[in-house]
């Protein structure tokens, strides 16, 4: 008799083609997202309340803005509070006036900041870092220390109700808050490779060559950060305008805001509508930075 054939022996996972159904996915990782999401959701409220207060109140007469419980929803809304309030002041001049001087100390800033910066990061010389660390000193010095010698000294040179005092500071590294520009530029040429300069050396290039098409090129991140704070910080300046301008036809948008606001009666409505108009381009400014913003923020500082 000839003997039966033992069957074969199941093909193993490993031995076929055939693979082990996917496992699903792991609803604990989902549900620890999503717990990460609530909180940052629950965090960011919070900040997100004076602003949502803004913008109903902007839309809302006065008597709507001070009721309890507040009113969340503008009934009726109030839409003549912005044509009126960008109307009752000259606003157009006020923005064009700001865009000036912004434009101006940005230039002046990222670029005198970077030059510094790549000074100290990128060059050798005697006394460096000494020098660098007397310049970080100044950050630690109030800003209302050097307000009167400041003004004194722009009152002895005539450059009252001017934009010179506004915009002259930014060209020079260490004045007009540029210490901490130089710092944030510095932490991020020094995770530049070392490498690139001294092949860009020994072709002969000069370190202005250096500095323009190999450092600057690179630092796009770190540049956007200087950007949008020092644009932000003009913007938003107030005491300087305030000492410095007399003449109203150079107001900025700071000034024009506060001439809303009196002894004796504030007009909320045409307040709030012009502070949400003033501050729609800073938002927009930000939206449309924000990769490179956060991206500058992150890689400052990791070096190699």
């Amino acid at each position: 008799m000839t003997a039966l054939a033992a069957p074969p022996d199941r093909p193993r996972t490993g031995d076929t083609g055939d693979t082990a159904p996917a496992a699903g996915p792991r609803r604990p990782g989902r549900y620890r997202k999503a717990l990460v999401y609530l909180a940052l959701t629950a965090g960011a409220l919070p900040t997100l309340l004076p602003f949502v207060w803004l913008v109903r109140s902007a839309f809302m007469q006065d008597s709507q803005m001070f009721v309890a419980p507040p009113q969340w929803i503008p009934d009726p809304v109030q839409w003549s509070n912005f044509s009126e309030a960008l109307t009752a002041q000259p606003f157009w001049l006020y923005f064009v006036n700001t865009v000036v001087i912004a434009v101006i100390s940005v230039l002046g800033t990222v670029l005198t900041c970077s030059v510094a910066a790549f000074s100290f990061s990128r060059l050798r010389w005697r006394g460096r870092d000494v020098l660098f660390a007397v310049l970080l000193s100044g950050v630690m010095l109030p800003y209302a220390v050097t307000l009167i010698p400041t003004f004194a000294m722009w009152q002895g040179l005539g450059a009252l109700d001017s934009i010179i005092p506004l915009t002259v500071p930014s060209w020079f590294a260490g004045a007009g808050g540029g210490v901490f520009n130089v710092f944030l530029l510095r932490q991020f040429f020094l995770t530049i490779p070392f490498e690139l300069d001294e092949a860009a050396y020994i072709d002969g290039a000069s370190p202005w060559r250096v500095y323009w098409t190999i450092v600057m090129p690179l630092s796009k991140p770190a540049i956007v950060v200087v950007t949008i704070f020092t644009f932000i910080g003009t913007w938003n300046d107030f005491l300087g305008p305030l000492l410095y301008l007399n003449d109203e036809n150079k107001y900025t948008l700071s000034l024009g805001l506060a001439s809303f606001q009196s002894v004796f009666i504030t007009q909320w409505g045409y307040l709030m509508a012009a502070s949400a108009a003033v501050i729609a381009p800073i938002i927009a400014l930000f939206f449309f930075l924000q990769r490179y913003f956060i991206e500058g923020v992150t890689l400052t500082g990791i070096k190699n």
